[in-house]
């Protein structure tokens, strides 16, 4: 099972290095475990995001395509989608089939045929509309809510910092 995860890994690179998505580039965190990804996001553009490089490790587990990778920000984010320690939280990377608390159509969660690409853009799409229903971080979703000037302030210091880096 490994061996065809790593063989569709290994091509969904090669792809994305042929022809890059605007928006984020990828690569290995170790050119010995295709496994591991480092995936830079630019924030994108008329969005509190715009102008932000953020890093992210996207682990894949052995039996990829079947189960989601986990995609975790290495740069500070502030985000009702992103839990504190930063793991994203976006129903494409929940596990297939329904959902044991009835939130989302198995229709909205993962599937076999999710790539890289459609992963990432499918945060880069969280980065511009986020949820605010179902929060991984819940002080953001409510700031985000009901004080939205604080928040704007808060991920004005996240892309300052993430152009630092």
């Amino acid at each position: 099972m490994a061996s065809q995860a790593s063989l569709l890994l290994q091509k969904q690179l090669k792809d994305l290095c042929k022809n890059p998505v605007e928006g984020f580039s990828a690569g290995l965190v170790d050119e010995n475990n295709i496994f591991e990804w480092n995936v830079t996001i630019i924030g994108p553009p008329d969005t509190l995001y715009e102008g932000g490089c953020f890093h992210a490790v996207m682990s894949f587990p052995p039996d990829y395509p079947n189960s989601p990778p986990t995609v975790k920000f290495t740069s500070s984010i502030w985000h009702p989608n992103v839990h504190p320690n930063g793991f994203v939280c976006i129903s494409i990377l929940h596990p297939p089939g329904d959902d044991p608390n009835g939130y989302e159509l198995a229709s909205e969660r993962w599937m076999p045929v999710h790539t890289v690409e459609s992963i990432v853009l499918s945060i880069i799409s969280m980065l511009s509309s986020p949820n605010d229903e179902s929060p991984a971080n819940v002080e953001a979703a409510k700031e985000w809510r009901e004080n939205r000037e604080e928040f704007k302030r808060k991920v004005s210091g996240c892309v300052r910092k993430s152009q630092e880096m």
